[in-house]
């Protein structure tokens, strides 16, 4: 499986999210999407998965501090204990044993960030 996972700002609409996941080169291969618990009800992000037809899982908060990220975005830290919340969001969703295929990437209006990771898990 490969898992798209997204850190957001509240702000961010469905146009930023197409627009991360495709600078990221998951567009036509990600099996799942992922972002924190806390972000996966807001609207943007739910219209996101409904067009996209994907799965969508909620990471809890203490789950995303796990993962070793390859970003250690010092903002991200302070707020969420995790160097990327898009890359721990993807790993997470992925399983034991998942592995980044694609590092955070930000979009064009900067209100998205997107990662890839592949895994065994469904």
């Amino acid at each position: 499986m490969i898992v798209a996972g997204f850190g957001f700002r509240s702000a961010a609409g469905v146009d930023s999210l197409h627009d991360a996941l495709r600078r990221a080169g998951g567009a036509g291969q990600v099996t799942a999407l992922a972002t924190a618990a806390d972000k996966a009800a807001s609207p943007a992000f739910q219209t996101f998965a409904k067009e996209l037809a994907l799965p969508v899982h909620a990471i809890p908060p203490l789950a995303l501090k796990s993962p070793q990220t390859a970003t250690q975005a010092p903002a991200s830290i302070a707020a969420r204990g995790t160097g990327s919340v898009a890359e721990a969001a993807a790993l997470c969703a992925a399983g034991p044993g998942a592995r980044l295929l694609q590092g955070r990437v930000i979009s064009n209006d900067r209100m998205a960030t997107c990662a890839l990771a592949a895994g065994e898990t469904t």
